[in-house]
């Protein structure tokens, strides 16, 4: 194994200033940046990045309730049912009653939110790949498999 640069083994010596190795902000830093970079074709899209946070949700083909769809993006249910409506007015949802309970609201894609759904989920993967390209497979996927089990560990009542 080649022996590291000497620059490299004195920054490991050294003590990393607080925030440049605590956890929250290195995981939020890196979300955000990364995010920042994808939401830019969103936008260019036309499309609202909550909007495609809703899509990219449903891009599986489930119909998940409004209650499961706002946990999974991050947002309170009562914006995510006004966010809803105006996907379903736009033609990008369709929106069912569940059949075991009326009260619960379910959402799919339409056909229409299908297409753009496709289209986007195939531009954030190209972007995930060049994002990732600096790392091998098998780092990108135990970072990923670390990322999974952190959420796992510390999610709420939910479960996600």
């Amino acid at each position: 194994m080649p022996s590291r640069p000497a620059a490299v083994r004195q920054a490991d010596a050294e003590p990393a200033p607080f925030i440049d190795d605590y956890l929250a902000y290195l995981l939020a830093r890196a979300s955000h940046q990364i995010s920042t970079e994808f939401h830019a074709v969103v936008r260019r899209s036309r499309l609202p990045v909550l909007q495609w946070r809703v899509l990219a949700t449903l891009a599986d083909g489930q119909a998940p309730s409004i209650g499961e769809v706002a946990e999974i993006v991050l947002i309170p249910q009562s914006t995510l049912t006004r966010v809803a409506e105006r996907m379903v007015r736009s033609g990008l949802l369709l929106r069912t009653d569940d059949d075991a309970d009326r009260r619960i609201t379910r959402i799919r894609l339409s056909p229409k939110g299908r297409s753009m759904a496709r289209k986007l989920v195939e531009q954030a993967r190209e972007h995930e790949s060049l994002v990732l390209s600096t790392m091998d497979d098998a780092d990108a996927k135990a970072l990923k498999r670390m990322l999974r089990a952190l959420i796992r560990e510390h999610a709420g009542p939910g479960g996600r």
